[in-house]
């Protein structure tokens, strides 16, 4: 693997633990896309670093758990934004 992937699955993966963020969140700030995200954390980084690869792999089973709430709360958003038109 060339080093310049293994450096961006390190950062990627240093960035969804320390801002808690998702998969959608770390793509859009690295400039990639979200099947890269999730690729990068979860067979790359694995063969470099497979402790940090298994905690950014935690925050994004917390993640994908609590989608269906942030799904919920935007279509929410959205009809209360509306019904202000």
């Amino acid at each position: 693997m060339k080093e310049y992937i293994e450096e961006r699955a390190m950062e990627v993966a240093a960035y969804i633990i320390e801002n808690n963020a998702t998969v959608r969140q770390a793509a859009k700030q690295f400039g990639i896309s979200k099947s890269t995200v999730h690729k990068d954390i979860t067979e790359r980084l694995t063969q470099v670093n497979p402790a940090l690869a298994a905690q950014a792999g935690k925050v994004l089973q917390i993640n994908k758990k609590e989608r269906h709430i942030r799904g919920g709360l935007a279509t929410k958003e959205k009809y209360a934004h509306q019904h202000m038109l």
